[in-house]
């Protein structure tokens, strides 16, 4: 019998998400291990919900959907923010980090792979289901697992897009619980310290300061360079699409507030960044709270044991890789942190991962604009690419050498 669907609207949603970041800053004030770890609110409280939700559809017999329409709009403001506060300097000097970060995520992609069909192999499985249990579903997320899960089915592989789907909602809550400790071991261990949160606290507070006509007009006229980013980078969108070339949509948003910012800086008249960064804030927060109360937790049931052996051998290789690989490429220092704790929720998990892992460290110790900027561009443009790629060539080699 199917489960009733209890279908929660988008404003149900919000309520329940600013609820669920309340538990979650709470519990992290008081369990020193989240918080000394630097684990995202959001992924705290979302588990905890997505823990409850799971409950009704084991023992109540309900399913829990979401219209995610308002989480969709609040990942453009994030971005728009994003790009707000990029300047070309900024811009200029991240063009060799991406490029860098892209290849090493090419190895990295690898090597998921290799330990995912190496681990099918030693349990007596098809080498296939390895892929499933590699980069299919870790670093390709839900969408990829769907996509490759059912070709492999047309092919004969039994049960791959259930299993794929398991892989990689376990990964998206693996990935938000490892990237904080990978961040304070590498601070710890090599004396870093972030630029602080001083430097930006002043600009916000003196936003907010004055007449009151003097904030409001602050604050409406952040809202309309917000609008105007994340209108205007739909409209690019469409007409891309229209052209032929798709991009997401948080991508064109968070170009439109690059152009802007530095518009306005080639005119002497910088924007108010410490508004907008605020605006920002609360968006992601958001944003990332309703992303992990939506995780279907009880796909994972039917591959539990399996899923257990694989995830702790990939989580092993993600920790590994982000220290001793991503953090020593991408520079040592505070924005190589940044970056490592946010490429692990991306290869673990997918890009709002990411977000919340930086974000959780930048919250603590100082904005990373550099890491925010190559990251997301990565999760955006490359993975995916790469992952085609790495995914057919072990293809190949399987029909080659081991079928």
């Amino acid at each position: 019998m199917e489960p009733e669907v209890l279908q929660v609207k988008p404003m149900d949603m919000l309520s329940m998400a600013v609820i669920v970041l309340f538990v979650g800053v709470y519990l992290n004030d008081r369990i020193h291990f989240l918080k000394d770890n630097y684990i995202p609110p959001a992924v705290t409280g979302g588990l905890l919900f997505a823990i409850g939700t799971m409950a009704l559809y084991n023992f109540a017999d309900v399913q829990v959907e979401f219209d995610m329409r308002m989480r969709d709009l609040l990942l453009l403001v994030f971005f728009s923010t994003v790009g707000l506060s990029a300047r070309i300097s900024t811009l200029a000097a991240g063009g060799k980090a991406l490029f860098v970060l892209a290849l090493t995520a090419g190895v990295f992609l690898f090597l998921q792979n290799a330990v995912g069909v190496g681990l099918a192999m030693a349990f007596g499985a098809h080498p296939a289901y390895g892929l499933m249990a590699g980069s299919v579903a870790f670093a390709g997320g839900h969408g990829t697992a769907i996509a490759w899960g059912e070709a492999a089915e047309r092919a004969g592989l039994e049960g791959a897009s259930g299993l794929g789907l398991a892989f990689a909602t376990f990964g998206l809550v693996s990935g938000g619980l490892v990237g904080g400790p990978i961040a304070k071991r590498l601070m710890d261990r090599n004396g870093i310290t972030g630029p602080g949160l001083g430097a930006a606290e002043p600009e916000a507070e003196a936003d907010l300061q004055g007449p009151q006509d003097d904030w409001l007009l602050t604050v409406l006229g952040a809202l309309l360079i917000l609008a105007l980013c994340v209108s205007v980078g739909d409209l690019v969108n469409r007409a891309l699409a229209g052209g032929g070339l798709r991009l997401p949509g948080f991508l064109t948003s968070m170009f439109v507030g690059i152009v802007i910012t530095n518009i306005f800086d080639w005119f002497g008249r910088p924007l108010h960044g410490g508004t907008i960064d605020k605006f920002g804030t609360v968006a992601l927060h958001v944003f990332l709270a309703m992303s992990m109360m939506a995780i279907q937790l009880w796909t994972l049931g039917s591959a539990a044991r399996a899923m257990a052996v694989v995830l702790f051998f990939q989580v092993l290789l993600m920790t590994g890789f982000a220290i001793y690989v991503v953090y020593r490429i991408m520079g040592r220092d505070y924005d190589a942190v940044v970056m490592s704790t946010g490429f692990a929720g991306l290869g673990l998990g997918a890009t709002p991962v990411a977000i919340a892992n930086m974000n959780a460290v930048t919250g603590r110790y100082g904005p990373s604009t550099k890491a925010f900027l190559v990251v997301p561009l990565v999760g955006a443009f490359f993975i995916d690419l790469l992952n085609a790629g790495t995914i057919n060539f072990f293809i190949s080699l399987m029909k080659r050498f081991l079928l």
